[in-house]
């Protein structure tokens, strides 16, 4: 367990709203639809909850254990050179909803929170909602400004259609 201080506050925001954003930081809120059925949900729960999304992206990711967990500390690898310090703050495993949250350490290169997570609706189509606050940390995302939430929201993008693409061939008609 880790006990660095994350960079930010309030911790654990986005538990309850994933659409939270506190004065001073930009939100990132993408919606994407995956398909249908209970499969299809349990599978993309699945790999988000075991680092399988994020490895397909790409994204180098180095955890404490295989699964996400509360206190799991994660290095996100990107490019191969950007390195992103974060610990999971949060994690649900429901019937209709499973993903995670992580808050940045010392060393990403922004500070704020974000949230991955996979729900199926009532009517059992199954979405993923990449949500975050943030702002910049490091000298570079400063300066990259605007570019930097244009590379996050690409980057929110590209995790549905990783995960719609592992979930391949699951939907329910």
């Amino acid at each position: 367990m880790s006990s660095a201080p994350f960079t930010y506050e309030p911790v654990g925001a986005t538990r309850d709203d994933l659409t939270y954003c506190p004065p001073g930081f930009h939100l990132l809120h993408v919606r994407t639809r995956l398909g249908e059925g209970q499969k299809l949900f349990h599978r993309a729960a699945e790999a988000v909850l075991t680092w399988e999304m994020h490895r397909a992206l790409g994204a180098g990711i180095d955890a404490t254990a295989d699964r996400a967990a509360p206190d799991v500390a994660v290095t996100v690898t990107l490019a191969g050179l950007i390195k992103a310090p974060c610990r999971i703050i949060w994690t649900t495993e429901e019937p209709r909803r499973a993903g995670w949250a992580y808050g940045t350490l010392e060393g990403h290169p922004e500070c704020g929170e974000e949230a991955f997570v996979v729900d199926r609706t009532g009517d059992g189509t199954v979405w993923l909602t990449v949500a975050a606050f943030s702002k910049p940390a490091k000298w570079y995302a400063r300066a990259a400004g605007p570019a930097t939430r244009g590379l996050q929201q690409a980057y929110a993008r590209r995790c549905g259609a990783v995960l719609r693409r592992l979930c391949e061939g699951l939907s329910e008609a």
